[in-house]
């Protein structure tokens, strides 16, 4: 397996390292919220390990980010907490499985092999779709009435998070975050990337499907469907 493991104990990553590589497996770490964001965003991962508590982002933060932007790489999240409460939100944000801290490494392996065993048997494509505009997580693929949509990589991510969210108005601040992190362009960059979502999106079309709510952010939504 190739895993990510996104934890901020040093030691813990070193033990949790050395015994799945000794039995094969491979490992990348991060060692906060944002660097593990956006290393599980552009890495390919047979799994992730994510630790609840995390400088920057927490970890339910990222889990509810990763699934927002159509990553579904199975998630095993690692606590302290071991309320029953603590898991259901848990496992609301899109985990597939917890492990409370202290744990055997021997259990750890055991969980993820089984997670990626179910995730390879039983995936099925999930495809997002508004009005006659649709998008496929797994292969970024973007089509409109059936057209193909070759979309940039920023416009692209801003595309999925939309989709995801819609009919909800995402505000500048998510995007941004989402996009950016804690160091956002000025407010041109983001303006020129919705510029060019929008023009491949909606402008050979009829009905427009991206809606500026002035001051706030940005819907995408079927116009028949919005409500008055």
């Amino acid at each position: 397996m190739h895993l990510l493991v996104i934890e901020d104990n040093p030691d813990l990553v070193a033990n949790l390292c050395d015994f799945m590589e000794a039995k094969g497996h491979t490992v990348d770490a991060s060692y906060n919220g944002h660097a593990g964001l956006y290393a599980a965003l552009e890495g390919i991962h047979d799994a992730i390990i994510l630790d609840l508590t995390l400088p920057g982002l927490d970890g339910l933060t990222v889990c509810q980010r990763l699934r927002e932007m159509g990553k579904e790489t199975p998630l095993l999240m690692l606590t302290a907490r071991d309320t029953l409460d603590d898991k259901l939100v848990g496992f609301s944000r899109g985990a597939d499985d917890y492990l409370v801290k202290p744990f055997a490494l021997q259990e750890l392996e055991a969980r993820l092999t089984a997670l990626v065993r179910r995730a390879k048997g039983e995936h099925t494509r999930r495809r997002f779709q508004v009005a006659n505009l649709t998008f496929d997580p797994d292969t970024l693929s973007v089509q409109r009435a059936g057209t193909p949509i070759t979309l940039p990589r920023t416009p692209l991510k801003i595309l999925a998070l939309l989709i995801r969210s819609s009919p909800r108005v995402v505000t500048r601040q998510e995007i941004e975050q989402e996009i950016w992190g804690e160091s956002p362009p000025d407010s041109d960059a983001l303006r020129a990337h919705m510029h060019t979502l929008r023009a491949a999106v909606d402008k050979p079309f009829d009905k427009p499907l991206l809606e500026t709510i002035h001051g706030i952010g940005y819907r995408l939504a079927d116009p028949d469907a919005r409500s008055k």
